[in-house]
């Protein structure tokens, strides 16, 4: 391992365990890249990303371009010498970054590819209904995603998965088959192998317009559309007039009204009807208020229009 010199890019709390990881075990990481400060919460105060808190609290250089291809930043890049870069849930490098280090540049992402390519393969793969998931460590290459695979690792996805709680998963299980990456680059004794050409399932950047739930789809699509949408960015519907996250729910096989009418007691549930069932709706945050449980948002929001 003392021949390899890592730069580590990442931005999102998914990758802090994988730079834990790599510090943990000695890898010499010389650099971080991360994203710029920006604004957040409700309060849109200015803040850190997740991975530059983390490359902080390790004394690790922090470097946060707004611009990948500028000359300025390729040179503090070759500053460091680094002879293998390692990327988990950060931007799409230019060729002219990706190129630089001699073992190469590596990538986690969390797909078994080459299935679900793209910005959002956990959201995608539950709302999909797949039951079985996994995560990818691979050489990039020129076109997104598609780079010689080294490594993959399969978890099982849970009937009542979301997108968070899979996640959550993913990013200490994606850390491990990470550090084994790495170590199998560093002792020259990783193959990488192209990969299969297959059906494909896309996984492309989901959008707040793409996440309205479609109430005349099955109880099973509307579901894991739910569910693989939560908790970011939502899958929503207008209640009330208001556009509204559902962000937890379970499915009723049993028809009990009509694809999106609304029935309910006004004190303990709220169903909305599917093509062939119900959705029961259990938390539920309307636009500008906090997260609620049914009851709650019964209570104060839904009983005058039902």
């Amino acid at each position: 391992m003392s021949d390899v010199r890592i730069i580590f890019m990442g931005t999102p709390e998914f990758a802090v365990p994988s730079l834990d990881a790599l510090v943990a075990y000695g890898c010499p990481i010389v650099a971080v890249v991360t994203a710029p400060d920006k604004p957040q919460g409700r309060g849109h105060k200015i803040l850190p990303s997740p991975i530059k808190v983390a490359a902080e609290q390790y004394g690790i250089p922090v470097l946060q371009p707004t611009n990948l291809q500028s000359p300025s930043f390729l040179e503090i890049l070759d500053s460091y010498e680094a002879n293998l870069y390692v990327v988990v849930a950060f931007r799409m490098l230019p060729k002219l970054v990706w190129n630089k280090p001699s073992l190469g540049t590596i990538n986690l992402h969390a797909s078994l590819l080459p299935q679900y390519r793209g910005a959002a393969p956990i959201n995608w793969a539950i709302m999909q209904g797949e039951l079985i998931t996994g995560l990818t460590t691979f050489f990039i290459e020129e076109t997104i995603d598609t780079g010689h695979i080294l490594l993959q690792d399969k978890e099982p996805i849970y009937e009542m998965d979301t997108a968070g709680t899979l996640s959550e998963r993913l990013k200490y299980r994606g850390a491990n088959l990470l550090l084994e990456t790495v170590q199998a680059i560093a002792s020259n004794n990783c193959k990488a192998v192209p990969q299969p050409t297959v059906v494909l399932h896309k996984a492309p950047k989901i959008y707040t317009e793409d996440c309205q739930i479609n109430w005349h789809q099955s109880t099973a699509k509307v579901f894991n559309f739910i569910r693989g949408l939560s908790p970011y960015p939502g899958a929503w519907t207008v209640l009330n007039n208001i556009h509204t996250k559902i962000l937890l729910a379970h499915p009723l096989p049993i028809p009990t009204c009509s694809p999106g009418e609304l029935c309910s007691d006004n004190k303990n549930y709220l169903y909305i009807g599917t093509q062939d069932g119900a959705i029961s709706v259990e938390q539920l945050q309307p636009a500008g208020k906090k997260l609620m449980d049914i009851q709650s948002f019964l209570r104060g929001c839904l009983k005058r229009v039902i």
